[in-house]
């Protein structure tokens, strides 16, 4: 039998049986993981459409992969029914999580993410910054009609289950995010971030997901994630993030699903009538829905995550269009050389190099530098441009440049500029 929640007038909750909802389900009377008590948990292999159509919806997920929970998220936003409201709660392994329309190598570190092994790059598909998941970190989802749609709405649905679990301190900022002053206990005056958000509305549906920063123990290692060595050289036409102290709020993670719960459903009673569901058991299971697994497929993909970004222009020294003072380029690197990219979807459509030493001095060095710059931007014999995230030695790329030609680039230049784009551009990470 299916579970059914309500909210009482007491403000507990009881639980009512209804007809089957799922395929293959078991129901515990148990305590709830979520610590909401009185309530029977349904553990179910499928999200059944009868389910979806539910008024009022709330699942927690039990798996840690980004991927298969932003797909899971993504299957409740296409197929609940329009005038639904749901809860989705979700904890991910350690990951770097872009928005649709950012610039990897501005956002990223990829240097630092290629060296460790545990940490995933992730494309969401929705807009916003770019964000560190890991298991001291809740990521809750709300997805409701657009006409009761608000920035601000859940956001302050979280700051009340902060402010109930001992953080007086937090709001919501004028940025939507959800900030505390000091510890958020009344100690301290300096305003941190614990909560950002993003935002997707179709025309028959909204969603909002947050993070919520509770207990990360990578909290002093995120930055090192964030800083990408490509930032100063990068002009893009995407989102860019906004950078903000941040700190946990040292909360139980139990405790937090517990109170965000409690808030939603006081938020949605009148429209749940004899609909509210809690659902708690949602994961691995998921792997086998077909609308899940297309969406892990896209996520997973290289021309995703990499494929997706905005056009942009690289330039190693200042432009008309972008005068920034740029850093010094590494030692090894000649100090007349200079480089420029126009990139879009990864791909190189112009490229503009000078400077470069040749094995024999050429009688007209600009000329050689105009063939090499043509040959970084000529598409391949099938018609398709070079991928910038294909590129995994740069020292390779500057040899076939010049390749079948009568000069070549001297192995000095070849060794030191190729080691500097390596570090700025080195090829895709994906684990």
């Amino acid at each position: 039998m299916a579970s059914l929640l309500l909210r009482g007038t007491t403000g507990g909750f009881r639980c009512l049986t209804k007809g089957p909802t799922f395929v293959s389900t078991t129901t515990t009377t148990i305590t709830s993981s979520l610590g909401l008590t009185n309530l029977r948990r349904s553990y179910s292999t499928t999200i059944s459409q009868d389910l979806l159509n539910k008024k009022v919806q709330v699942y927690q997920s039990t798996s840690h992969d980004p991927y298969l929970n932003l797909s899971i998220e993504h299957h409740l936003l296409q197929h609940s029914h329009p005038d639904s409201f749901i809860l989705f709660l979700y904890i991910n392994d350690p990951c770097v999580v872009i928005g649709r329309n950012q610039n990897p190598w501005l956002e990223v570190n990829l240097p630092a993410l290629q060296q460790e092994q545990d940490i995933k790059l992730v494309r969401r598909r929705s807009g916003g910054g770019t964000v560190f998941h890991d298991h001291g970190n809740v990521n809750w989802s709300v997805i409701c009609p657009p006409a009761v749609f608000d920035r601000d709405r859940h956001a302050e649905m979280v700051v009340r289950a902060l402010k109930d679990l001992g953080i007086p301190t937090a709001k919501v900022n004028e940025r939507h995010d959800i900030v505390i002053s000091g510890d958020g206990r009344g100690n301290g005056k300096d305003v941190f971030k614990v909560s950002g958000s993003a935002y997707k509305l179709t025309r028959l549906r909204s969603l909002h997901h947050g993070t919520c920063l509770l207990n990360s123990p990578r909290l002093k290692s995120i930055g090192k994630y964030l800083r990408s060595p490509g930032e100063p050289y990068i002009k893009a036409k995407g989102v860019e993030s906004v950078r903000s102290p941040i700190r946990n709020v040292d909360i139980n993670t139990a405790d937090f699903n517990k109170r965000v719960v409690e808030e939603f459903l006081a938020m949605y009673e009148e429209q749940s009538g004899e609909d509210a569901v809690v659902v708690e058991k949602v994961g691995e299971e998921q792997r086998e829905l077909g609308n899940v697994r297309k969406g892990m497929d896209e996520l997973t993909s290289v021309p995703w995550i990499y494929g997706q970004t905005p056009q942009f222009t690289f330039s190693s020294r200042p432009t008309e269009d972008d005068p920034r003072e740029r850093p010094p380029l590494d030692l090894d690197v000649q100090s007349d050389f200079n480089l420029e990219f126009t990139l879009r979807h990864g791909e190189i459509l112009t490229a503009n190099v000078s400077g470069l030493k040749y094995e024999e001095t050429p009688l007209d060095e600009d000329f050689y530098d105009g063939m090499v710059s043509q040959a970084l931007a000529k598409p391949s014999d099938d018609g398709s441009a070079v991928k910038l995230y294909e590129i995994k030695d740069w020292a390779a790329v500057l040899k076939s440049a010049t390749a079948g030609q009568s000069f070549k680039v001297s192995d000095s230049s070849l060794n030191s500029i190729s080691q500097w784009l390596n570090k700025v551009f080195p090829g895709h990470h994906f684990r």
